[in-house]
């Protein structure tokens, strides 16, 4: 056995169990969809002031992740990651326990503090555990734990809530992240601790004006996701006749065919190029959110339509990120950081538009708004495209040649030297539509 074998088994156990905390947390965040109307229903109040958990979760995770990673930066990483676990078991068993939605609210705006603190960590600490050349399948590895969340974790707690109660399905959570905060500190070991990261530098992306429309597309496309995917219930009720598992069905086909569109993203990326893909699949959004809207009334026609949603879905996360990477490559942690914040502010408008989208048209108007917003994210990243290929051509044009110097130019000034960079912290996004949900 190689000593690259050795290196990899060794860090396989710590790699799996940061991925199944990872699942933990996106079950418990994607779950919530299909349960809307159980939770809904029990507390007594709408479906879209349970919704409004959502808005808090997310506005906390945007809110906090950066704050963890500059005031908790010289934490031990296991010591971290079992922190927020703990946090995040806390509230989720205050939510599962709430008899009100004000309670469930907090007790979900708390899960969503420990999320802020687990997932950006153990992203970052797998990227440090595996060897270099196998790091790409350390991040593949923990981030299948949000993939498998969408594709896995939502349908059966959906169906299994339907069978056994909404709370049901949230204490199951609860017993696994307990078993996780005593098994990750024990077994997750010699994670490095780097160097904090100043204000000014995570400040310095924002003033390229390419991420900026690339994070206004990011913004933009996670909302319009997420206005359909929070009032799933709602815009299939008619196909699913209110059914749980039959919506469960339905999550089950999009999450399903949403692992193909994530694995069929990274190659098509890197064949036909970042703008063609990421075209493709945001125009693959906007088409199946707006022939959702004719076939609402026929379960088999929406399992189709959900499946060719999910492919497109989980299929724009990559060109996007890639598109935000090649930008400036240097800087590529901090701009996917601000990838993180800006998929947030997405996932928090998307209830109240949501539920703007339902009073004035009613279910129907839901994929609708979806799609508008989505073709509005396709804008951005084409004004986006447009900017870098006029910086290319830019930077093509030779620079006019330099003036001799004259006689009386002093020839002993210094080149003014540059300033160290900082290092940042590693905190690279998954790279699949687990981004675009709730953490």
């Amino acid at each position: 056995m190689t000593s690259i074998e050795r290196s990899y088994r060794t860090s396989l156990p710590p790699l799996l169990l940061l991925a199944l905390a990872m699942f933990v947390v996106g079950t418990n965040a994607f779950v919530i969809a299909g349960l809307l109307p159980d939770i809904a229903g029990d507390l007594g109040v709408s479906p879209t002031e349970v919704s409004y958990s959502i808005t808090s979760y997310a506005i906390v995770v945007a809110v906090v992740s950066p704050l963890v990673s500059i005031v908790l930066a010289r934490v031990p990483r296991p010591v971290l990651m079992a922190a927020g676990l703990a946090v995040f078991a806390l509230g989720t068993a205050v939510a599962a326990a709430s008899d009100s939605v004000g309670w469930f609210i907090a007790g979900r705006t708390l899960s969503g503090l420990g999320g802020a603190a687990l997932v950006p960590t153990a992203t970052a600490s797998a990227a440090l555990l595996a060897r270099p050349e196998r790091r790409g399948q350390a991040l593949a590895l923990v981030g299948a734990g949000f993939t498998l969340a969408t594709a896995v974790g939502s349908p059966f707690g959906t169906a299994f809530g339907g069978a056994a109660g909404w709370r049901t399905p949230m204490w199951i959570l609860v017993g696994i992240a307990a078993v996780l905060i005593v098994l990750i500190p024990l077994v997750v070991r010699g994670v490095p601790v780097s160097a904090p990261v100043s204000l000014r530098r995570r400040l310095a992306p924002l003033a390229e004006p390419r991420i900026l429309a690339l994070l206004a597309t990011t913004f933009l496309m996670i909302a319009g996701f997420n206005v359909v995917y929070i009032f799933s219930s709602a815009v299939t009720a008619e196909a699913t006749g209110g059914s749980g598992a039959l919506l469960a069905v339905l999550l089950l086909s999009y999450g399903a065919a949403g692992v193909i569109g994530n694995l069929v993203a990274g190659p098509a990326t890197d064949r036909l190029g970042s703008r063609l893909t990421a075209i493709v699949a945001l125009g693959g959004q906007v088409a199946a959110l707006g022939v959702l809207t004719f076939v609402e009334s026929s379960f088999v026609a929406s399992i189709v339509v959900f499946a060719v949603w999910g492919v497109a879905a989980f299929a724009i996360a990559i060109p996007v990120q890639h598109r935000l990477v090649s930008v400036d490559p240097e800087s590529a942690a901090l701009t996917l950081g601000w990838y993180s914040t800006a998929m947030y502010v997405g996932i928090a408008v998307a209830p109240p538009l949501g539920t703007a989208a339902l009073s004035l048209g009613g279910p129907i108007a839901l994929p609708i708004a979806g799609a508008v917003v989505t073709a509005l994210a396709l804008a951005f990243f084409l004004t986006a495209s447009t900017r870098r290929r006029r910086a290319a051509a830019s930077a093509a044009v030779p620079a006019p040649a330099a003036a001799p110097a004259s006689a009386s130019a002093p020839a002993d000034v210094p080149e003014p030297t540059p300033a160290p960079a900082d290092v940042p912290e590693p905190t690279p996004a998954p790279a699949d539509i687990s981004a675009c949900m709730p953490r």
